[in-house]
Parts: C-alpha cells; structure tokens; sequence
C-alpha cells in the first residue's frame, strides 16, 4: 500500500532536515570565523560570480525552451525566462507541496493542449541532463584532486557510460524529446561549466590558500546533492556535503562553508527577482 503524505507534511520533514542538517554543520565550525571570512571576501570577485551565475541561469532557460519546444510548445526566450525565474524563486522561498516545477508545469498544461505527462518528464529529462552534465565535470575534475590517482581511470570509464544510458532513456521511453539531446548537453556543459567559474571567483574572494581543486570538485558533488528533494531550497544539504567533502579532503571547513552559504546567497538574491512574476494576476504565457 503507497502511503501517500499531505503536502504541509512533506514540508515539515524537509524543513526537520534543513535544520538538522544546518545545527549539525554549525556545531562543528567556527561560526564566528565562517562570517568573518565572508565579511572580508573581495566584492569585485563576487560581483563577477553573480554575473556568471545569472548567465548559467540564461542558458539552463535556453535548455528547458529546447525541451519544450519538443512538446509541442512554442514559447518566447524572454516568456520563458519569467516562467524560469519563477520556477526558481518558488522553488527557493516557497518549498511547498507543488514546487516552482510543479507550478511551471501547472502553467503550461492551463496555456498547451499538451499533456501533463509530457510536460512533466519535458521539466524533468531536462532536470536530470543538468545533472548528468555535473557528474561528468565531477568525474573530469576529480583526476586533480590528490588522493584520486588511483580511481582515475575507472571514474573516466563513467563517463561514456553516464551519457549512454542517459540516450538510450530518451530513445526508449522519450523519443519526442531525443531531437535536443545533443544539445541540451552541450548547454548543460556550459551551464556547469559556468556555475564552476562562479565558485572559482568565490574562492578567489575568500582569499583560499594552496590548491582550489579539491573545493571546486565538492562543489560540483554538492550540487547534485542539492536537486535532491531533501531540503528546503537545496540549504543544508549542499553544507553537509560540504563538510563531508572537506574532512575526506583535508580541505578547511570553515572555507569550504563559506564557499557554500556565498554560493547559495548568490542563488538567493538571484531567485527573488523572480517575486516580480508572482505578483498581481501572476505570469501570463504569450508565445
């Protein structure tokens, strides 16, 4: 029997875990010293962070446009970037039972005669090459991180393996969406590719001594830690990962957690814009 849980229960349990994993993290640094460091970071370095992540989000707007647009759905980039930054500000600062995907899907099946279904694994293929895209960065950056030498090749084996079985899925069972398989993973490269740089120019502003691969090769596994449903918003998840990393990796905690709660304002701030599109009759689709 599926056991199925109301929606304000769903957000309770995230929002347990969030701060269990939050109090678990902190417990365990110097608070005082976290901020501090976040307090001298260099503003110019984050400035430039910000304005690649912003960039990174305009090309996962192009991603997903390119997976709709399979469906059936025609719809303007500068439509599509409201409907996106909307996704993300619900997603961010209203966790609840629906979700900014939800909701963007909910929009588009009220404008299309396209199917729910369809919209629905359009959202989520193009959730799930983002991630695939990630692993292989994660996999091509773990042969710098010392200590990694020796699974080097069997991590690089991954790699065509993570991108065959990502084809043969759209092949079986999402053949209308096959046609943006190439590019959407080229997009999802450039999207990491760019979301990597950002975390580079936060560590620059932090001022991180000695190597930045071993911070930067967390990073990408605590983003795809992060697209798991388990936290409100992806916080606490990413800085638990981040303090995992940082103990298998001899890396500082106190950096590698300023590195994180940086990372996830830069998101933050971002996301909030999209209130905009929430307020008043809400976002109207025009194609």
């Amino acid at each position: 029997m599926k056991i199925k849980l109301p929606p304000f229960v769903k957000v309770l349990l995230k929002l347990a875990v969030t701060v269990a994993a939050l109090w678990y993290v902190f417990s365990r640094l110097d608070l005082q010293e976290v901020l501090g460091t976040i307090a001298q970071s260099k503003f110019l370095y984050l400035s430039g962070a910000l304005i690649l992540f912003v960039l990174s989000k305009m090309i996962s707007s192009l991603r997903l446009n390119k997976f709709l647009a399979s469906t059936g759905m025609l719809i303007s980039e500068r439509t599509n970037m409201k409907l996106y930054l909307l996704g993300m500000y619900y997603n961010l600062f209203l966790p609840g039972g629906i979700g900014g995907d939800g909701y963007k899907i909910y929009l588009l099946n009220r404008k299309y005669e396209v199917s729910t279904r369809k919209i629905f694994w359009a959202v989520m293929m193009d959730r799930i090459i983002g991630v695939v895209a990630l692993f292989c960065m994660a996999v091509v950056l773990s042969c710098f991180v010392p200590g990694m030498g020796k699974y080097v090749w069997y991590l690089i084996l991954l790699i065509p393996l993570a991108i065959s079985l990502s084809y043969i899925a759209f092949r079986r069972f999402f053949p209308y969406l096959l046609r943006v398989f190439r590019i959407s993973n080229l997009l999802s490269l450039a999207v990491q590719l760019l979301q990597l740089l950002s975390a580079l120019l936060i560590l620059l502003s932090l001022k991180v001594p000695g190597s930045l691969e071993g911070y930067l090769f967390v990073f990408l596994i605590s983003s795809m830690v992060a697209v798991l449903p388990l936290t409100i918003g992806g916080i606490g998840s990413r800085e638990f990962t981040f303090m995992l990393g940082a103990q298998w990796l001899g890396l500082d905690l106190n950096l590698s957690i300023a590195l994180s709660l940086l990372f996830y304002l830069i998101t933050a701030f971002t996301s909030f814009w999209g209130i905009i599109y929430s307020m008043g009759t809400g976002l109207k689709l025009e194609e």
